[in-house]
């Protein structure tokens, strides 16, 4: 009983370890990239081919770690590979597009909208139920960020189209690498030590043309400085936490968890903006992040009372032998033994 109670403490202090790094990481690569990317900063506007520069340190850190023996590789078909892949930069490309072609307001709804597009193609896809315990969680919590983030709301049609694909995708990976992860029995980090290389070589081919429709720009014509290679460094090991703790979370939990507990990232951009970059914070912002943080906590109250009504297997179940059955069983494969050595003898 001790040692499944201390096993279970232990996951749940990994459980929070993971969260903390994917929320301090995901939080710190937004900061360093504000001050790379805008104008006030080092003006580096190559957010497409950043990634792949972000995903280029990934795939070697992931090697670097098969070469010393310290993960170990699983087979998992290229097909599937290649498939998530695509899935996955498509989902970055267009969510870069979805911001540039539409307003902040529209592009903050369409985020939010994943959350309930998460549970609809978990529900389609893997037969996944939700309480009404949870769904009025996500509701209070999809509100909550709303309210804090959504200002103006303009709509045009290559920008919903943008916005729509960005959803679709995202929502499509994330529910894939848990899928994944459960398929094959791999590890978290060596199914992004596998992806990592594909999207970093796609990325960084396919990426400068991405940015220059975006920017009208090539990244060629942009004079590095240390301070902007330091910059891109620091945004480069930063998202190699954030790209791990991604898996690690999703394999964890759900890539509903994910999204729901992701907006904690929300409240923290907007305080440390506030208090890092002068941003404005309105008693707006304020009631929208207390409401988000509270749908948070009913939010992970629900899934735990989910999992307490689960019903769980009998000792003595249809699935399962009593210690009777199991005798019986025994002596029976005796006698077959033993009735087979005879009929051996006396075919000899």
């Amino acid at each position: 009983m001790e040692k499944g109670e201390s096993e279970k403490k232990a996951s749940g202090v990994s459980n929070v370890g993971a969260w903390a790094m994917n929320v301090t990481s995901s939080v710190g690569i937004i900061m360093a990239n504000k001050q790379l990317m805008s104008s006030s900063g080092f003006a580096f506007t190559f957010a497409t081919t950043l990634t792949g520069f972000h995903f280029a340190l990934t795939a070697l850190v992931g090697l670097v770690s098969k070469a010393t023996g310290l993960s170990a590789s699983k087979h998992v078909p290229l097909w599937e590979l290649l498939w998530f892949s695509l899935v996955a930069n498509i989902s970055i490309a267009a969510m870069n597009f979805s911001l540039m072609l539409n307003s902040v307001g529209f592009y903050q709804i369409s985020k939010l909208s994943m959350i309930p597009v998460v549970c609809v193609m978990e529900w389609v896809l893997h037969n996944k139920h939700y309480s009404r315990e949870v769904k009025a969680s996500v509701l209070v919590v999809v509100v909550g960020v709303g309210i804090c983030t959504v200002t103006d709301v303009k709509v045009n049609t290559k920008g919903f189209i943008c916005a729509s694909t960005a959803v679709f995708s995202t929502s499509l990976q994330q529910i894939s690498i848990g899928s994944l992860q459960k398929k094959y029995s791999i590890g978290s980090f060596e199914l992004l030590s596998k992806t990592a290389p594909i999207q970093a070589l796609s990325l960084l081919i396919f990426g400068p043309f991405v940015d220059y429709f975006l920017t009208g720009r090539f990244i060629s014509t942009y004079k590095m400085s240390y301070g902007a290679i330091l910059c891109i460094l620091l945004s480069c090991a930063l998202a190699v936490f954030c790209n791990i703790s991604q898996y690690l979370c999703i394999g964890r939990f759900s890539a509903t968890s994910f999204q729901v507990l992701g907006h904690m990232k929300t409240v923290c951009v907007l305080t440390l903006g506030w208090l890092l970059f002068d941003s404005e914070m309105t008693v707006k912002n304020v009631a929208g992040m207390i409401i988000a943080v509270v749908g948070m906590v009913i939010y992970s109250g629900a899934v735990e009372l989910e999992k307490q009504r689960k019903p769980k297997a009998t000792p003595h179940g249809k699935n399962s032998m009593t210690e009777d059955e199991l005798r019986l069983l025994k002596e029976g494969i005796e006698h077959m033994n033993l009735e087979d050595m005879e009929l051996g003898g006396n075919k000899s």
